[in-house]
């Protein structure tokens, strides 16, 4: 008879080989390169380019001027991980479709908002949460806005010649060929943690993922056929729930000072929402769809924080933190009789959380870098391949 040893290597190795021909592709090579001419971002801060900027008050400094010189839109110092995106696949910076001053949108649109929520917020904006109000432009209205701007841009590219310039203007054949990135979910989770018990969010998740797939489902009609999902972060790890909850028992912290259950809520978010995409994949047969484990980086990164060159995780470079007093980044508020603000630290590179809530640009692209290679993916592909269905 064969040893234990021999049987393994003749059984599990033709696996083996399957497996991976089956990642690189029958024929035992490498998939090609995917062509995306565009890219269509779905999301809230983690992704917005501009587009909470351009509807209610702009960002102040000091965001943007780590790499932009000046605020630019986003929730960092400097580049968000879709930034990095653009860069890998040699596109320009997606612009903000409610960036209407000054605008091409050849390459894509980012309908992101910061404060944007899956499901419609029962708030407003200026309700707040850890800080920062619910955006009404829900994951539903981004999708809306996504439709009329397909249909009307293709309008005007017929037109183009009579009322504008068509290199501004996506050719409509793109559609098709774009990637479409959705990165959302973290602030339902946020506003839930605020306003329900754990065993009530958790009763909300399946309409959460009920209302993502809608999404994905629409654009998929609308012809989009390529899909890179991020799943949500580590929500627990973000400083900002410790200058606004009663600081949580030590028992409720693991060992980098993140809040355990908060975690968990989103571990369970993520079960759920790659569940859908599984589902989607079977629904939707032409659609290549990656599911992208952000968790798994920014826990990653928090849990070997000081070894890829960071501090201390629940550091804040942007604001005034001390004691129970806390002015946000790029504010002025009194303290004691005088007139603090909220400015940046002077070493941002080495610092993970930029404002409390939001990534710096340093840790955005670590982040980036973490995930664009497929290592977290499923199907474990690259971005620049995400065009190829399982």
């Amino acid at each position: 008879m064969l040893g234990m040893e021999r049987w393994k290597q003749l059984v599990l190795l033709p696996f083996g080989l399957f497996l991976a021909m089956c990642i690189l592709g029958v024929s035992g090579r490498a998939l090609p390169s995917c062509y995306f001419p565009a890219i269509y971002n779905f999301g809230d801060s983690n992704s917005d380019t501009g587009g909470i900027s351009a509807a209610f008050e702009p960002i102040q400094a000091p965001y943007g001027e780590g790499f932009f010189g000046k605020p630019a839109g986003r929730d960092s110092d400097g580049r968000l991980m879709i930034d990095f995106f653009a860069e890998h696949l040699r596109l320009p910076y997606v612009t903000a479709y409610l960036n209407s001053l000054g605008t091409s949108f050849r390459y894509g649109a980012n309908f992101a908002t910061g404060g944007s929520p899956i499901r419609r917020p029962k708030g407003t904006i200026f309700e707040t949460i850890f800080g920062f109000g619910l955006s009404p432009f829900s994951l539903d209205m981004q999708t809306t806005q996504f439709l009329q701007f397909k249909a009307r841009s293709a309008d005007l590219f017929q037109k183009a010649n009579y009322f504008c310039d068509r290199s501004k203007l996506p050719n409509p054949q793109d559609f098709a060929k774009a990637l479409y990135t959705f990165d959302i979910g973290q602030n339902d989770l946020s506003a839930g943690f605020r306003k329900l018990s754990f065993d009530q969010l958790r009763a909300e998740i399946p309409d959460m993922i009920n209302q993502h797939a809608a999404a994905v489902r629409l654009v998929y009609e609308q012809g989009g056929r390529a899909f890179w999902i991020h799943n949500a972060g580590p929500i627990g790890c973000l400083p900002v729930g410790l200058f606004y909850n009663i600081k949580p028992a030590p028992s409720a912290l693991d060992e980098h000072g993140c809040v355990k259950d908060q975690n968990e809520m989103a571990i369970e978010f993520n079960r759920q929402l790659k569940d859908s995409v599984i589902k989607l994949r079977a629904e939707l047969p032409q659609a290549a769809i990656t599911y992208v484990d952000i968790y798994a980086a920014k826990y990653e990164l928090i849990s070997n924080a000081k070894k890829e060159g960071f501090m201390a995780p629940m550091k804040v470079c942007c604001g005034f933190h001390m004691g129970n007093d806390h002015v946000w980044c790029g504010n002025k508020a009194t303290v004691n009789g005088t007139e603090v603000f909220g400015g940046a630290c002077g070493n941002a590179s080495s610092v993970i959380s930029w404002d409390g809530i939001h990534y710096t640009q340093a840790a955005n692209k670590w982040v980036a870098n973490r995930i664009l290679n497929g290592a977290l993916s499923d199907p474990p592909l690259p971005i620049s391949q995400a065009c190829h269905r399982r």
